[in-house]
């Protein structure tokens, strides 16, 4: 006659055998040389490649010669400026009768308006790149916008979005921005406040026009852009210095791509009319290697790509080489329910790819940024939440990417096979979307519905609606938000795993 066992001791004697498989699953990954040996190699990999990737020719500039923006963050400041002083407060209003552009520079010029080539009015805290400042604007592509510090940026209303005339307001330190469409009735765009601003601040006319982006079959391609606009007279109110406008280059253009105000940068007066041509941009820096002048947080874990790529390798052996050297018998024999089995495998390779990924990133990144910054990089910033997610983040692309391999191999039974279709689903797509090498809609799709999405999880860039340069894959932009990324990685390895839990229950005697 069989005792039953009450349920909580049949619970316990569950547990204590699955922490008994869980031992001797341990077991067997620390006493395979190899297995050990390539774990601490991708850890190493992951560093070495991270430093290696910053330690490019140093810059002939510091990396403070890059402007600040109020926040601290790195920002372009680059446009022509037609300006007076305003004392106090004050309003300007203006009429943009015109804007053009050129794109491309020497026997490819052409003749076209950048979608963000900006002409409007603003009030800037001082000439200095990087200061307060905020602007009412036509663009090329985007109708009427109101911005302010770099970051912020208010499309005008419907009803005004194709508006031409213009008009800030200084009160204190705030401004206030209209648009209208026939110079009569106003609509209120935005209103800011700049704290700290001055009482004496430069005011006037500017354009600014960033690179054009073209979509080509490979990537996409950047050209340098310029643009000319035509504002018709000022009306001045409040506190105006006398004298006449002044023009100048704020900043360096070239910082954005664009061209350099030594060639495409000047203003003409006709009457009260103004004339001018500029090219830059006013908005925030965000990939810094799209530049040649920085790293985001994830540029220094570029290497995380070869060292996921081992740990896969050791777990699809970790399954494989029980198959190959036929000891499966032995272990479902001495654990027969088998599901048990892969799940204890999977824990510990989970657990050892998930340590080797986070000692990695938490070494890779410090390293790699005092490299970077001693070759005059800078280092995007970001908060110590978003730091300790892309380090914990990599530390679960490790762990998950290498039991999606422990799974296959577990099909298949085959570890280099399991690797070839590791290789085919996680490591080919990043490649081609990453590298350039597909139009950046196929790229954009690779990166949305294959396992290479979980390396969104690593993503810093914050997208702004007015910069537009580096959201391709083709700059290493991921499509998703990095969660939503690594839960298409996620949903892979629980498909490939329930599928080997079924297939060892029915298959594997």
């Amino acid at each position: 006659m069989t005792a039953v066992l009450p349920p909580r001791a049949d619970e316990r004697r569950a547990l204590g055998g699955f922490a008994r498989l869980l031992r001797a699953e341990w077991t067997k990954f620390r006493t395979v040389r190899g297995w050990v040996v390539g774990t601490a190699a991708a850890a190493l990999v992951t560093v070495l490649i991270g430093i290696l990737a910053t330690a490019g020719p140093a810059l002939n500039h510091r990396p403070d010669a890059i402007p600040a923006g109020p926040d601290g963050r790195p920002v372009n400041d680059a446009f022509y400026f037609v300006h007076r002083t305003l004392r106090g407060d004050g309003s300007i209003t203006v009429p943009v009768t015109s804007l053009t552009g050129v794109i491309s520079v020497g026997p490819d010029e052409r003749r076209g308006v950048e979608p963000w080539a900006k002409a409007g009015i603003i009030v800037k805290d001082g000439l200095r790149p990087g200061s307060h400042y905020a602007a009412i604007m036509v663009t090329g592509g985007h109708g009427v916008r109101m911005q302010h510090d770099y970051v912020h940026d208010t499309a005008a209303p419907p009803a005004v979005a194709s508006a031409r005339w213009l008009r800030l307001v200084r009160s204190g330190d705030t401004v206030t921005g209209y648009a209208s469409v026939d110079g009569a009735g106003w609509t209120r765009v935005g209103s800011v406040r700049l704290p700290g601003l001055a009482a004496e601040v430069p005011a006037g006319a500017f354009v600014a026009s960033p690179m054009d982006i073209t979509p080509t079959s490979h990537g996409a391609a950047f050209d340098p852009a310029a643009a000319t606009a035509t504002f018709g007279a000022a009306a001045l109110a409040g506190g105006w210095a006398p004298g006449g406008w002044k023009g100048e280059q704020v900043g360096r253009a070239g910082t954005s791509g664009s061209y350099t105000d030594t060639t495409h940068g000047g203003f003409t007066e006709s009457g009260r009319d103004l004339t001018v041509t500029g090219a830059g941009d006013i908005a925030p820096i965000v990939g810094g290697p799209a530049l040649g002048t920085g790293y985001t947080i994830e540029n220094l874990l570029v290497g995380a790509f070869a060292g996921i790529l081992l740990t896969c390798v050791v777990g699809a052996l970790f399954a494989s080489a029980e198959y190959r050297r036929g000891l499966i018998r032995l272990t479902f024999a001495a654990s027969p329910r088998r599901g048990r089995v892969l799940a204890a495998k999977a824990l510990v390779i989970g657990t050892a790819a998930f340590l080797t990924g986070l000692l990695a990133a938490a070494v890779a990144i410090p390293l790699a940024t005092m490299r970077a910054r001693s070759h005059g990089f800078f280092v995007l910033p970001a908060s110590a939440w978003t730091e300790a997610r892309v380090v914990a983040g990599t530390a679960l692309l490790f762990a998950v990417a290498s039991v999606l391999a422990l799974a296959v191999a577990t099909l298949i039974r085959r570890g280099a096979a399991a690797v070839t279709i590791i290789v085919a689903v996680l490591v080919l797509p990043y490649v081609l979307a990453t590298g350039g090498m597909l139009p950046d809609g196929p790229s954009a799709w690779l990166l949305r519905v294959t396992p290479a999405a979980g390396f969104a999880i690593q993503q810093t860039l914050v997208r702004y609606p007015q910069v537009e340069t580096v959201y391709t894959p083709s700059s290493g932009y991921f499509p998703l938000p990095p969660w939503a990324g690594f839960a298409v990685l996620c949903a892979y390895t629980a498909v490939a795993l329930a599928a080997a839990a079924y297939l060892l229950r029915r298959r594997d005697a």
